[in-house]
């Protein structure tokens, strides 16, 4: 088993070779390109947050049409997110080797492939076999995507560019379940998945016709399947941990996930060819903190839509539709405040912008901790609103920081460490709600009698969640001065 840290990737994905010579030569960037570039990665980072949120609203659907027990309605959703965490750092180490936009391309392919298999699955296996295809291919294009464009466009451009990609997945986000409600009830829960041909086949054409020249690193490092081994069995077991946290199985698979890292990082670190380059969290300070305020971020933020959604329907009485038309508010102002922050970026640095998005997001989170029986809808409403500004606040800039801190060579991973960070904050976030709520509720039915202490629990992970944001916004501040706008571009040019 010696060789295989060394193994080479060319005895396991030949068919990445061919083309490859191109990237010897500089692309030629025009307007076309770059206007396709935008279009097809912001188009790619819809899809994903889209099918996520979508697929949850037609489960009901999904579980009468196929008879899906209850544990095998939630791996629904979970072994889409979990293929996708899997494939994320390596597929962007590939990337980085064998070419971007062919790593991007063929996630595309795969994603469309397994998206319109999935709406012929005949039996529940079936349909999770199809929605890890499509989470395999979602990671390719999502750990790519962002490097795609942060190579093309230049420095002073970047933050715009990165604030559109950034509004595309919230508007996913809350496009998604109003209209995979809406398909579900006139059209069949199958037709979310067969709308995933067209616009994947759509992708694919652009990608292929517009996209000329490719993006890779000009020297051919053996894989590292170790370290790719390692990293997998870690996030499967943090992922399946932290859904059965309440559980003795769930403790231990956290634990086993957490050390599993802890190994992971020392082989890395140790390799001469690492799958994750753990050297950049050890020696650059701004890629480090940046990270770090980025997983601290979701994981304050994620469980907050979860917890308002419970409170709305059981504390306020309203309609899940009705919830979900006041809840829209929030990824809506992030979604129009992304692409204005993010040119923004261009002009003030990222630290500053990033922490006033944490800060504001603290204080909203804390206003949810006031939360009562008869908390006026208007209320809520405006600090929905409030918590969209923190958020558009702080996205587009932290994660240009994060592109704008490593060398070319390590975009496909530094891409993938993004979508890696917001992954772990997410599962973080929701293990943090359950947990609490386990503890403080136990395994009942919230019923009348339960709403005081229902009250308490989600107060409790408000405080959590506002000390974890609070923190990100001290690593934000931390992570000291970026270049971002066009002078200090200029002067670092000099």
């Amino acid at each position: 088993m010696a060789f295989l840290p060394h193994l080479r990737l060319q005895c396991v994905l030949p068919l990445l070779n061919f083309g490859v010579h191109m990237n010897s030569s500089p692309v030629r960037h025009n307007k076309t390109m770059e206007r396709s570039a935008l279009l097809v990665c912001t188009l790619s980072s819809f899809l994903a947050p889209f099918m996520i949120s979508a697929v949850n609203v037609a489960m009901p659907a999904m579980q009468a049409d196929l008879n899906i027990k209850a544990v095998e309605l939630g791996w629904v959703a979970t072994i889409y997110l979990l293929a996708m965490a899997v494939t994320l750092v390596p597929m962007g180490k590939i990337a980085d080797m064998y070419g971007l936009k062919k790593i991007f391309t063929i996630g595309l392919v795969v994603y469309t492939l397994a998206s319109t298999l999935a709406v012929f699955a005949p039996s529940t296996v079936i349909l999770l076999v199809f929605r890890a295809g499509q989470g395999v291919g979602a990671g390719m294009f999502v750990s790519t995507g962002m490097a795609i464009l942060t190579s093309i466009f230049p420095p002073e451009r970047r933050g715009r560019v990165i604030g559109m990609y950034v509004a595309a997945v919230y508007i996913g986000l809350s496009v998604g379940p109003f209209a995979g409600g809406l398909m579900t009830e006139h059209l069949g829960w199958r037709s979310i998945f067969l709308l995933m041909f067209p616009l994947g086949i759509a992708s694919v054409a652009l990608t292929i016709i517009n996209l000329k020249g490719e993006w890779a690193s000009s020297s051919r490092q053996p894989f590292n399947l170790t370290g790719t081994l390692l990293y997998a069995v870690s996030i499967c077991s943090l992922a399946y941990g932290a859904s059965i946290m309440t559980s003795a199985l769930g403790v231990g698979l956290v634990v086993l996930g957490v050390a599993g890292g802890v190994v992971f990082f020392l082989h890395q670190h140790r390799s001469p060819y690492p799958v994750l380059d753990v050297r950049l969290f050890i020696h650059n300070h701004t890629f480090t903190f940046s990270s770090m305020a980025a997983l601290l971020n979701y994981s304050a933020s994620f469980a907050i839509t979860f917890l308002m959604s419970l409170y709305l329907q059981y504390i306020q009485g309203m309609s899940p539709q009705a919830a979900g038309t006041l809840l829209v508010a929030q990824p809506v102002v992030m979604a129009l405040g992304s692409p204005l922050v993010g040119r923004l970026s261009e002009q003030v640095e990222a630290r500053w912008l990033a922490t006033a998005g944490m800060l504001i997001t603290t204080l909203g989170i804390l206003c949810y901790t006031q939360l009562d029986l008869d908390t006026p809808r208007q209320w809520i409403l405006a600090n929905l609103i409030l918590l969209g500004t923190g958020f558009a606040l702080f996205s587009s800039p932290n994660t240009s920081a994060i592109m704008g801190a490593v060398d070319k060579s390590q975009y496909g991973v530094a891409s993938g460490v993004v979508a890696i960070m917001r992954l772990l904050g997410q599962m973080l976030s929701m293990a943090m709600a359950t947990v609490v709520l386990a503890l403080m509720l136990g395994n009942v039915v919230i019923t009348p009698p339960l709403y005081p202490r229902f009250l308490e629990s989600i107060r409790t992970v408000f405080y959590c969640s506002a000390a974890l944001c609070a923190l990100g916004a001290c690593f934000s501040l931390a992570r000291g001065r970026t270049i971002s706008a066009p002078r200090d571009i200029r002067r670092s040019r000099r």
